[in-house]
């Protein structure tokens, strides 16, 4: 996986939450948890593509 693919995602990933954060009229909480569970997300993500965490299989949706 190449860094610009990462960077991408980062990006988009980002702009997505910022999006729904400005324009989604959700309560202060539930927005703070939402961006709490994106962040772990990212994270986690992160710390199994540069290979610090393994064992962590890829995610599907069926």
């Amino acid at each position: 996986m190449s860094l610009i693919y990462v960077v991408i995602v980062l990006v988009v990933v980002g702009f997505l939450l910022w999006l729904i954060n400005t324009y989604v009229p959700m309560a202060k909480p539930i927005k703070t948890i939402l961006n709490v569970v994106v962040v772990i997300a990212v994270i986690i993500w992160l710390l199994s593509v540069f290979g610090i965490i393994s064992g962590i299989g890829p995610i599907r949706l069926k």
